[in-house]
């Protein structure tokens, strides 16, 4: 009993810290470009204070307009290849697992094992240098990288689920293809989803900062926290905020969600266990 309680507590810990560390950088994604008004005349570059809440940037920008404005493209872009990658890997991945041919199932998969062999910020990289992406083709480099591991984490998962025998009973009575695989056997390992969609979330958000940090996917002086983090470094002394701010808020989004995600989780574990 105590111990229950005490994993309950635990767990009550973690979504109150992961929902304080993410709600800062969602509601300044979501909102910031709302609030961040018309741009005022540029002052000299790296100058806390004079009229500026954080000082100004690299060009004598307003680092708080700054601030405002450059959350939402690292968010979306982080969502947005997330979807992306598990609306082509998940149907891939349950298609290999419910074949029950080894020639398809091999078929289906080694072309992704092909692509775990590249480091995925290799891989963004070289197609980020010869493509030249904006942020709609940065989410797509960045899907495309997150492919082979997602299929393979849920084809392992989904292997199991489609050996039970609730799947061949679906299928001797006649159920579709989609209704099997989507409804009883990606139901049956929802918990695995979601707990790898939260890493590669996490890991999307990692690539696409590294990749603006890069300049790739993003302009070098845009409205971008990644890219403020990079253009920012020489003044780190002078002008400490334009870098620490926006590296804080990448951290806090990526944190928040590992920790929202781990505390539902277990959550739902314990709640799945009482009996």
């Amino acid at each position: 009993m105590r111990a229950r309680e005490a994993g309950g507590a635990g767990g009550t810990r973690r979504y109150l810290l992961g929902a304080a560390l993410i709600a800062g950088p969602l509601l300044l994604a979501l909102f910031g470009p709302l609030l961040a008004g018309e741009a005022g005349p540029r002052a000299v570059s790296f100058t806390p204070g004079g009229g500026h809440w954080l000082g100004t940037d690299f060009t004598g920008r307003d680092v708080w307009r700054q601030i405002l404005l450059g959350g939402r493209p690292v968010v979306l872009v982080a969502v947005a290849a997330t979807a992306l990658g598990y609306a082509v890997a998940l149907p891939l991945a349950l298609a290999a697992a419910l074949t029950g041919r080894a020639w398809l199932e091999e078929v289906l998969l080694r072309p992704v094992d092909v692509l775990i062999a590249v480091p995925t910020l290799l891989l963004v990289l070289l197609a980020a240098t010869a493509l030249s992406p904006g942020p709609v083709g940065l989410a797509v480099l960045v899907a495309v990288a997150a492919v082979p591991d997602i299929a393979r984490v849920v084809h392992a998962a989904a292997v199991e689920a489609a050996a039970r025998p609730v799947v061949e009973a679906l299928r001797l009575h006649g159920e579709s293809w989609s209704r099997i695989a989507f409804g009883q056997v990606a139901r049956s390992i929802r918990r695995t989803l979601a707990a790898d969609a939260g890493t590669r979330l996490v890991g999307a958000l990692h690539l696409v900062a590294t990749a603006a940090f890069l300049g790739l996917g993003v302009q070098p002086d845009a409205a971008d926290w990644a890219v403020m983090v990079d253009r920012n470094r020489p003044g780190l002394l002078l002008q400490p905020w334009a870098v620490v701010v926006p590296a804080l808020l990448i951290a806090g989004l990526a944190t928040g969600t590992n920790l929202l995600l781990d505390a539902a989780l277990h959550g739902g574990g314990r709640k799945g266990t009482r009996r």
